[in-house]
């Protein structure tokens, strides 16, 4: 449990929500704003008990405090029978959180733990901030929009989610320094060629088994066309990718199990695939990379979709669905790789989706509502 310490500080925040990199890491750099600009801020983090964020956000040098809380199941479990009980002990712990700690904001990223965190501050006056990465709420967000005070979104039109009066098109904190690198240092660093088109796969950092399986299927494609490949594979699909593709190595054709240097992978794509997360979304308007997306059908609402169909909407992307990914993927990726009109279309359209200044945007939100408070 966490003792707030005596020392007065002149902000206290406590960041709440979890489950997955999409919810963690814009968390994460909204405290490293927050920090950035007020040292002395004292920052706690809540999340779920066994989820990702538990470990994360620890290495990211924040203390976090673990609720016992978990999502409904689709079908009928014990889990299930549990889980009145434990949003019940969730949001009574929450309520002893805030009394210990007694910050002067909330803010919700969603997943499992904003939920308590959010009802036990709002049920306090304490004022609340969620940020909604996707371009379709998620059901945590949707259900505590009325009761918090302000609500930072990426996408326009969020209108038929949340209160109109309480939105800030913000976008989504991503890193900024992922669009700076050379061309030239990224060619070096992965050892490609300088005169050869590049085509990158990123699936997220668990991989994706879709393109995973679609990419392996088209090396001798790719070999064909005398394009260079980077493969982000993710660990579990790792050990089989690396295997099909050692006969292609000459050629450039690099599986990665996983891609550090993210900045140096986008600078060295002429075209990138990629799931529609929103943070890899926002990656690729802040790179202006011309990129077709494979949405993952494994989220809720099918968020990934909606993401995607969001720029297609604007002609800033290519959509290729899950489902038709094996016989249609490659077919579109060869045919924009020989297309550089067509590419730098979809480059100059999605750049004008990028919001750079997004986390400043947020944090300045956080800030205004703790002045008036």
């Amino acid at each position: 449990m966490y003792s707030a310490s005596s020392q007065p500080r002149p902000y206290r925040v406590i960041i709440s929500g979890g489950g997955t990199g999409g919810h963690i890491f814009p968390a994460v750099a909204i405290a490293n704003e927050l920090r950035r600009r007020q040292p002395e801020a004292e920052i706690l983090f809540v999340g779920a008990n066994g989820r990702m964020e538990m470990t994360r956000v620890p290495e990211a040098g924040y203390q976090i405090v673990g609720l016992d809380i978990s999502g409904l199941q689709r079908r009928l479990t014990p889990q299930n029978l549990l889980f009145p009980v434990r949003v019940f002990r969730s949001v009574r712990k929450a309520g002893k959180l805030l009394q210990d700690f007694k910050p002067d904001a909330v803010v919700g990223v969603g997943g499992y733990a904003s939920a308590p965190v959010l009802l036990a501050a709002t049920s306090r006056n304490i004022p609340s901030l969620i940020q909604e990465q996707n371009s379709y709420a998620g059901l945590v967000n949707k259900l505590l929009s009325r009761r918090v005070d302000k609500i930072c979104v990426a996408y326009e039109g969020m209108g038929k989610f949340f209160p109109a009066d309480k939105l800030v098109l913000t976008g989504n904190p991503v890193r900024t320094e992922i669009a700076s690198s050379s061309r030239a240092e990224a060619q070096a660093f992965f050892g490609l060629s300088p005169i050869k088109r590049t085509l990158l796969v990123v699936g997220g950092s668990l991989g994706a088994r879709t393109l995973n399986e679609a990419t392996a299927a088209a090396l001798p494609l790719l070999r064909a066309a005398g394009i260079q490949l980077l493969w982000q594979t993710g660990k579990l699909y790792y050990p089989k990718a690396a295997a099909e593709a050692a006969p292609f190595a000459a050629d450039r054709l690099q599986a990665l199990e996983f891609v550090q240097r993210m900045d140096l992978a986008y600078a060295a794509a002429d075209v990138v695939i990629s799931r529609a997360g929103a943070l890899s979304v926002s990656e690729l308007c802040l790179t202006g990379k011309p990129s077709i997306l494979v949405p993952s059908p494994n989220v809720a609402e099918d968020h990934q979709t909606k993401n995607a169909r969001a720029l297609v909407e604007k002609d800033a992307a290519l959509l290729v669905s899950d489902a038709d990914a094996q016989a249609q993927l490659y077919d579109e990726v060869l045919r924009l790789l020989s297309d550089p009109a067509r590419q730098q279309q979809l480059s100059h359209n999605i750049s004008q989706l990028a919001y750079p200044n997004a986390t400043t945007a947020i944090v300045d939100e956080l800030l205004a509502l703790m002045d008036r408070a």
